[in-house]
């Protein structure tokens, strides 16, 4: 390891997750989360106590952040909108700048903003960097980031699709390349990042020609909790007909929809318990979540035209063989064919395609926290 390292800090509103990197190994020398802030049964009023207690967890592995080569504090923070698209150094003057788009990632961005002013109080002596969410995904095609509404009233409020998960899908379409042993600039690629959030890209050549989410993180496949594409009209209909405001509709769509919304339950491996257990509910779950990503890996391999290689990342994709296999069911004659044993077997970066497959499938672990420490220290090189 070198001498070196990077305090990469994830702030969500009840959830605060922590890693300490080397930068140039690679390794994570620490790492951990603090839940439930500010929630009344907890201990942990507010952000300023969650950081207080991560620095405790550090310590009893320890670890002093004072005499660990801290050389940055990178935080991820997702929503940019169009005035950042590079890893920033934060100052007075950028939070204040962070602090007008609050309005367009309302339950992402404050408890980012939370973080980072703690965190800039109680480390006040290195410098703190923001790495943005939509950042990869800044400059695509203007047909595929362009909204069908009012242009005037688009311009003026910012309203384009943005998409996220972006530091994931660079890091994944980097490390997809190089496992084939082709440079990034020469491989045409689906990246799925299926977690809890989820989300797709279409990668030409090192860069984003599509991507699932839009202005929010709420657009695209069927998530943990999000609803994914919907009819905007729902919004309207539930407003006149049932009496809900746009809060309320708001917090349905983002956090009692999706998966935990149709079957009570969102973590896959209980849900597949429930669907062999004949629980109706969680198969129709599992077929609207599946249905949904098989549509978008087809549109995309028509944006692309060509596909040499799909990678699967994030927890379910990493992890959850039978989503891969079902995903890609029956894709032979558009050249997509698993290997059932590489499917089922192995861990790490490694293909799961059969040998015959003229798309390369792979499993490609991500590591966001890796790619902010390295964007960090990018910045800070100049």
């Amino acid at each position: 390891m070198s001498d070196r390292s990077v305090l990469v800090i994830n702030s969500g509103s009840s959830s605060l997750k922590f890693q300490l990197v080397d930068p140039d190994s690679g390794v994570s020398r620490a790492a951990g989360v603090v839940e439930q802030i500010g929630e009344k049964s907890a201990e942990v009023p507010d952000h300023e106590a969650a950081l207080r207690r991560a620095f405790d967890m550090l310590d009893d592995d320890g670890i002093d952040l004072h005499d660990c080569g801290l050389v940055a504090v990178g935080h991820r923070v997702v929503h940019g909108g169009n005035r950042f698209h590079e890893p920033t150094r934060l100052d007075d003057q950028v939070i204040a700048e962070l602090k007008k788009l609050s309005p367009l990632a309302p339950l992402h961005n404050p408890p980012a903003l939370a973080g980072i002013g703690v965190a800039r109080k109680l480390l006040p002596d290195v410098p703190h960097v923001a790495v943005f969410d939509t950042a990869f995904f800044h400059e695509l095609p203007a047909a595929a980031q362009t909204y069908a509404i009012d242009r005037e009233l688009a311009e003026r409020w910012q309203i384009r699709r943005y998409g996220f998960h972006g530091t994931s899908h660079e890091f994944v379409s980097r490390q997809a390349a190089e496992f084939l042993g082709r440079p990034w600039s020469d491989v045409n690629q689906i990246v799925l990042h299926l977690g809890n959030g989820a989300s797709a890209s279409a990668v030409v050549g090192g860069r984003p020609v599509e991507t699932s989410m839009g202005l929010t993180p709420l657009e695209g496949l069927v998530m943990g909790t999000r609803s994914g594409d919907i009819d905007p009209g729902v919004f309207s209909y539930l407003w006149r007909a049932a009496d809900l405001g746009v809060e309320e509709i708001e917090t349905m769509l983002n956090k009692q929809s999706g998966v935990q919304g149709l079957a009570g339950e969102r973590d896959f491996r209980r849900l597949r318990s429930m669907i062999e257990s004949g629980d109706a509910a969680a198969k129709l779950a599992y077929d609207v979540f599946i249905h949904r990503l098989r549509k978008y890996i087809g549109a995309y391999l028509a944006v692309l035209g060509h596909c040499d290689v799909i990678s699967f990342t994030a927890g379910i994709g990493e992890h959850d063989a039978v989503v891969r296999r079902e995903a890609l069911a029956g894709l032979g004659e558009l050249g997509i064919e698993l290997d059932d044993e590489r499917n089922t077997t192995g861990s790490g970066a490694r293909r799961i395609s059969a040998d015959g497959s003229r798309i390369a499938v792979l499993v490609v672990p991500t590591d966001e926290e890796l790619a902010i420490a390295r964007d960090c220290i990018g910045l800070l090189n100049g």
